[in-house]
C-alpha cells in the first residue's frame, strides 16, 4: 500500500497568524516519521464564500467554483491534520465555513490536530471533532496541544523565539502519537473504502 496522502491544513486566514509556525513543524515531523506524503492546504488559497448552497454537496452540487475546487482537493487525500486556532473557545470562522462546504470529501477519512491557544486549543478541538463526526470522519485521540505557556514562549508577535524546537520537550512525544494515529486510521479507513 503506498503511503497515505494527508493534508495539513492551516485553519487561521489572518495576516498575523502564528500557524505557519506549527504548519511548518508538524509538516518537518511528518517528513521525519516517513509514514505519510503531507501537503499544506492554505484556507487563504481557497478564498470561499460564506456558505450559501442549496444543500450540503453529500445532496445537491455545490455550485460556486471556489466551493467545488476545494472540494476536488480535498478529495485527494486519505486524511488531514488541523492546525487549529482557538478563537473565543472554538474554531475559526474560516475553518467552520471550509468544513461546511464540503462533505462527501471529509467522509469515513480521519483527522487529528496542532492546537494552540490559552487552553492549549482543547476547547477549538472539541468543537472540530463534534464537527468532524457529523461529517463522518474518524477523529484520532492523540493531538499536539500548545498551551499559553509554550505559546508566548515561541510566538514572535510577544516576543517568543518563533521555534517550536524550544518547546520540543512538551510536545514532540504527543506529534509522534498523533502521527502514529493519523498513519493507521488513514490505512484502515482508504482500505476500508476500497
Amino acid at each position: 500500500m503506498t503511503k497515505p496522502k494527508i493534508a495539513v491544513i492551516v485553519s487561521s486566514t489572518r495576516p498575523t497568524r502564528f500557524a505557519d509556525i506549527p504548519t511548518k513543524w508538524i509538516v518537518e515531523k511528518a517528513a521525519a516519521h516517513g509514514q505519510l506524503d503531507v501537503e499544506v492546504l492554505d484556507l487563504r488559497d481557497y478564498p470561499l464564500p460564506f456558505f450559501d448552497e442549496v444543500a450540503s454537496n453529500a445532496w445537491a452540487p455545490s455550485q460556486n467554483e471556489v466551493a467545488v475546487k476545494w472540494q476536488k482537493k480535498l478529495a485527494e487525500f486519505d486524511g488531514y491534520i488541523f492546525v487549529v486556532a482557538e478563537y473565543n473557545r472554538s474554531i475559526t470562522g474560516a475553518l467552520k465555513n471550509a468544513l461546511d462546504q464540503a462533505y462527501v470529501e471529509w467522509a469515513k477519512k480521519p483527522f487529528g490536530a496542532v492546537a494552540y491557544g490559552s487552553m492549549g486549543g482543547t476547547a477549538a478541538l472539541g468543537h472540530l471533532r463534534q464537527i468532524g463526526v457529523e461529517l463522518q470522519m474518524v477523529p484520532v485521540r492523540n493531538s499536539v496541544h500548545i498551551g499559553a505557556g509554550d505559546f508566548f514562549k515561541v510566538h514572535p508577535g510577544f516576543g517568543g523565539s518563533g521555534n517550536l524546537a524550544d518547546i520540543e520537550g512538551s510536545i514532540g512525544a504527543s506529534a509522534t502519537a498523533l502521527l502514529d494515529d493519523v498513519t493507521w486510521w488513514a490505512k484502515a479507513t482508504k482500505a476500508a473504502r476500497a
